[in-house]
């Protein structure tokens, strides 16, 4: 299979459209780079036959390819009604509170007693997505009083969302805990934690992983989008979930609060994936709008890492094509004569370590010398997300002796992972970068390429040695 040489990466989410082998492969020949499974949709047996046929894949092309486990998390919902639910008007009183009773016109169960004792006078609450929108009037006792502001039906067990309360409460259920330690004992790449509101959220789940996969915080929730600084610090990657965030915040604010986290990931030298209703109308329909490919196309000129397909290809009526759509878009937006410039331009000064150092003069030497390839020697991964952070104009190559690295590194923008054995010495190093570069399409006979590694061989973050070879020397 020829290498890619897209910069963004595309993750594909899995799903009844996509459950079997042949149609993963064709999802990865169509472009995805990376398979994101549901747990909200996925029992651990469903899960586990998913990384089996992805890995079967993985051996088939010869090509390190990411799992990504996406946690449910809490899910907060409205008790039942004795009338299946209830037409709520506006100005009127509605109370939640802790008895299971069936509710009716004037109150319904809430069966989560730490949002009754966490809901204050002025909070909202939203159901349904927002399309029903209480206030609190007062709250006390374990019951909330509030007023209809947005009218409309409410039902048994719907949705409720709190864009002004932080709750007590862990990011991970019990479910959750389950789910990660059988995702765990499937050696998948990256954990992506829903329900995020503070760092502490992550490290609890970090804490669990001890280093197994890396942990991707969801950004969904005002709380965590205030907290953002502090979560960044902690995560090992970020994604920006517009759908709840345009749930719990107005969605004007969405595409700021996008560009804002883009820009501080891609500042943390960590990758950063914009996802949710990215080709929404291509879960019926065989082409996207043009609002839909201007959306894509504005993550992929932001410089993200990766930009995600949820329904479109995991329960959407024509899988391949929005994968293959999404590959035409960003092959199109990055060979645009204005791209560098935009991607340059949101370009941050390096930190004061030997490794930024090192990656910014790697970028400067390939820019001057107009080199087509940087080959990055990396045992922990670091070395090629700190040249990523560069977006250099030449392409990645990330040669690793480890498997599990060289998966994780799929999601990096730019980033072409190669599973081979660690360099011998400094002449090993060169000639069989160069060897890699050819072999990959990357670089011809006779171009000259940079190597960039850590010498000593196979010690992590010690990225200190760059050279420059000749393909074919």
């Amino acid at each position: 299979m020829q290498a890619r040489h897209r910069r963004v990466k595309i993750i594909a989410t899995l799903g009844p459209a996509s459950a079997d082998r042949k149609t993963i492969a064709a999802l990865f020949a169509a472009g995805a780079d990376v398979f994101r499974i549901n747990m909200s949709h996925a029992s651990h047996d469903v899960m586990r036959e998913r990384v089996a046929m992805i890995r079967e894949v993985e051996e088939e092309t010869g090509r390190p390819i990411g799992i990504l486990v996406d946690l449910q998390g809490p899910k907060l919902r409205l008790g039942t009604f004795a009338g299946g639910g209830a037409d709520l008007r506006h100005g009127e009183a509605f109370i939640l509170d802790g008895d299971p009773t069936p509710g009716g016109q004037a109150r319904v169960y809430l069966p989560h007693p730490e949002i009754l004792s966490s809901l204050a006078k002025g909070h909202r609450l939203l159901i349904d997505d927002g399309k029903v929108m209480l206030r609190v009037a007062a709250a006390e006792g374990g019951r909330v009083l509030t007023v209809v502001e947005v009218a409309g039906r409410v039902s048994n067990k719907k949705g409720v969302s709190l864009p002004d309360t932080t709750i007590p409460t862990s990011a991970m259920t019990d479910k959750d805990h389950a789910d990660l330690a059988a995702a765990l004992e499937e050696n998948i790449d990256w954990i992506a934690l829903s329900f995020v509101q503070r760092p502490e959220d992550v490290v609890e789940v970090k804490e669990i992983v001890k280093g197994r996969a890396l942990v991707m915080a969801k950004i969904e929730k005002p709380q965590a989008v205030q907290r953002i600084d502090e979560i960044m610090a902690v995560a090992d990657a970020l994604m920006v979930a517009r759908g709840d965030l345009g749930v719990e915040m107005p969605l004007e604010r969405v595409p700021g609060i996008q560009k804002t986290l883009t820009r501080l990931a891609r500042r943390l030298g960590k990758p950063v994936v914009v996802a949710t209703q990215m080709l929404e109308s291509m879960i019926s329909a065989p082409v996207p709008t043009r609002a839909e490919v201007s959306d894509v196309a504005t993550a992929v000129f932001e410089g993200a890492d990766a930009v995600m397909l949820s329904a479109e290809s995991a329960s959407g009526q024509y899988p391949l094509q929005a994968v293959a759509t999404m590959n035409r878009i960003a092959e199109a937006v990055e060979s645009e004569g204005i791209y560098p410039s935009i991607i340059e331009a949101q370009r941050a000064a390096p930190e004061a370590t030997g490794a930024d150092a090192i990656a910014e003069a790697t970028r400067d030497v390939a820019e001057t010398l107009d080199l087509k390839v940087i080959c990055a020697w990396t045992s922990s991964g670091s070395t090629g997300l700190r040249i990523a952070r560069q977006r250099p104009r030449s392409s990645i190559l990330a040669l690793t002796p480890i498997e599990s690295v060289a998966r994780r590194l799929a999601v990096v923008w730019g980033v072409h992972p190669i599973v081979t054995d660690d360099a011998r010495d400094e002449r090993d190093m060169a000639d069989r970068a160069c060897r890699h570069a050819y072999i990959e399409g990357f670089a011809s006979e006779g171009e000259r390429i940079i190597v960039v590694a850590g010498v000593p061989f196979g010690t992590p973050g010690a990225t200190n040695n760059l050279r420059i070879a000749t393909v074919g020397a």
